[in-house]
């Protein structure tokens, strides 16, 4: 029988699928490493392109450490070095490329604390309900709800047709918890950084992860206006 490890790597599995929305995703890693917890991440082949087209940044499986460390310190807006990036959080970071179907998370026996997937497409949203597990997006998702571990699906888009309401249905049945991205306004959002990281702060209480993304809502009403001259 092998030894119990004293100190077993958990990490949160973070999905990022094709659609529009990269600028979520990097607010919760960013809150993820913050709060001290380990990331296993997963970047489909589709949201490269999305990720290229809306920050500018290529994601390499190669290089990824390098760009990860570029992509993280963007703002939502698109200004580089926006955010400091601490390479000691950076180093539990561990990077499974899509189309690896024998990585960790495509496993139950692989200990993780659950999946983020965000942003997601409503093709990962299809494929996850429906149990494709056509990449390793997929396969860790499905792996998630079998394993009876924490599912958040950030889904973006709109409008929602029926075939992807009752796939979000689906979804929410069999456990997990379906995350439309989609930010408030009460917080006192002044800067689209504030609504991006609404919606990442709204996914990491989801996930039960500590954060100061946003001011929480107190039953003050007008307690997000900036104080009158």
């Amino acid at each position: 029988m092998e030894p119990v490890q004293k100190q077993q790597r958990r990490p949160w599995v973070v999905g990022v699928s094709g659609a529009s929305g990269t600028p979520y995703a990097a607010s919760v890693l960013r809150g993820l490493l913050a709060a001290g917890e380990s990331v296993d991440l997963v970047v489909s082949r589709a949201s490269r392109l999305t990720l290229l087209d809306e920050t500018g940044v290529s994601f390499r499986d190669a290089h990824w450490r390098e760009d990860l460390a570029t992509w993280l310190a963007r703002g939502a807006d698109g200004k580089p070095d926006t955010f400091a990036v601490d390479p000691e959080r950076l180093a539990d970071v561990r990077y499974w490329a899509a189309g690896d179907l024998a990585a960790g998370p495509s496993s139950g026996s692989y200990p993780v604390k659950g999946m983020l997937i965000v942003p997601a497409s409503t093709a990962a949203v299809a494929g996850v309900a429906l149990g494709l597990s056509k990449d390793l997006l997929q396969r860790a998702a499905s792996v998630m709800l079998k394993e009876r571990r924490p599912l958040v699906v950030a889904v973006r888009e709109t409008p929602l047709n029926g075939q992807t309401l009752r796939h979000m249905v689906a979804l929410d049945e069999a456990g997990a918890v379906v995350l439309p991205a989609s930010p408030a306004f009460y917080a006192g959002a002044t800067h689209i950084q504030d609504l991006v990281d609404f919606v990442a702060g709204r996914v990491l209480d989801a996930a039960g992860v500590p954060h100061g993304l946003y001011r929480r809502w107190e039953g003050e009403l007008g307690g997000a206006l900036p104080p009158a001259d």
